[in-house]
């Protein structure tokens, strides 16, 4: 399946790339044409540093932040993300003035969890969301639900690919999107061209990665 990686460039930055591989899977929420990589770009120390300083550019100068949940192990851009609004000095309520990064438990039905040794990086704070991929949005809905039913405020989305470029009326920003990734499409389980025409699919996939069937 590695064959047939097809390549692409961030638009802001030349040393940002992203690989995709052409095929049939599953993800929760839908049936996908390509599964995006993005381990390359959230392990590696150099890629993760220049994907925080692009997202952090176009995630514009937030009024306050406090905490970076960090959703699909994105947690390496995560803390170059947090030092990036500490150089910009964005506005944090936090009394140690330093910005957490966090990541939550999911439960089977995809619900966050933060336990109580962590409620309190979450409750009353400004909160920037960060994901690894995006393709219906639903995931965002439910960390955005999770996020506030701890007492948390969004101030911004993040996503290394997503197709969405809005959740609830905040701004999905993103690295890249459906235009740099020509042809890339999601389909509903009922809908899916693929199982039309008996198709297996290939892998299971979301965030963390693939697991072939």
């Amino acid at each position: 399946m590695e064959q047939r990686i097809v390549k692409f460039n961030a638009r802001e930055s030349n040393k940002l790339v992203l690989h995709a591989i052409p095929g049939h899977f599953a993800t929760s929420n839908s049936h996908i044409n390509f599964y995006i990589d993005v381990t390359g770009i959230r392990s590696r120390i150099a890629e993760a540093e220049e994907s925080a300083k692009v997202l952090a550019r176009k995630l514009g100068h937030l009024n306050y932040v406090d905490t970076v949940v960090c959703m699909d192990g994105t947690e390496v851009i995560g803390a170059f993300l947090a030092k990036e609004f500490e150089k910009e000095h964005i506005a944090s309520t936090n009394q140690h003035k330093t910005v957490y990064v966090i990541s939550p438990e999911q439960s089977r039905d995809n619900q966050i969890i933060f336990r109580d040794n962590t409620k309190n990086m979450i409750a009353g704070k400004h909160v920037v969301l960060l994901l690894a991929t995006t393709t219906t949005g639903e995931t965002i809905k439910k960390s955005m639900e999770g996020i506030q039913y701890y007492g948390g405020m969004i101030e911004g989305i993040a996503s290394i690919f997503s197709t969405v470029n809005e959740v609830n009326g905040i701004p999905v920003k993103t690295l890249f999107d459906s235009e740099v990734v020509v042809g890339y499409q999601a389909f509903s389980k009922v809908d899916c061209p693929f199982c039309q025409k008996n198709m297996k699919v290939e892998a299971v996939v979301n965030g963390f990665g693939y697991s072939k069937l």
